[in-house]
């Protein structure tokens, strides 16, 4: 276990900070409503200084997936499915999913996020099917 440590933005530490509690907030603009990721200063939409972090229920579809068969980072063995999910609130994330899910994988089938504990010490999401 390398205990690498975690370095993160002004803006992307609340993100991190609520998935550790097991409950992924991602910002969202008070005045259009809309969540967006990633975060950032102003709402991307209404450019409005005026945002908030909120929970998201963790629930999207399918967009987009690939195999990555080659071993990049110690904690992710070859092969490493990564997708990409449509979240119900909008924004569009990309995470990974266990490789023994890929015979079953269509678009836009409906996916759900959990939370598990990477090797370096910290939990980090990760989608099933639903």
């Amino acid at each position: 276990m390398s205990k690498t440590p975690r370095l993160y933005s002004p803006y992307d530490a609340p993100l991190w900070e609520s998935i550790q509690e097991g409950q992924m907030k991602l910002q969202r603009c008070r005045k259009t409503g809309a969540f967006y990721y990633p975060p950032g200063p102003v709402c991307p939409q209404s450019l409005s200084f005026d945002v908030e972090w909120a929970p998201v229920s963790g629930r999207g579809t399918i967009l987009s997936w690939t195999v990555f068969h080659r071993q990049y980072l110690p904690a992710y063995p070859a092969p490493h499915l990564v997708v990409a999910v449509a979240l119900e609130e909008g924004p569009i994330m990309i995470g990974y999913m266990d490789h023994a899910s890929l015979p079953d994988l269509k678009l836009d089938k409906p996916v759900a996020m959990e939370y598990v504990e990477h090797p370096d010490g910290y939990r980090i999401p990760k989608f099933t099917l639903q």
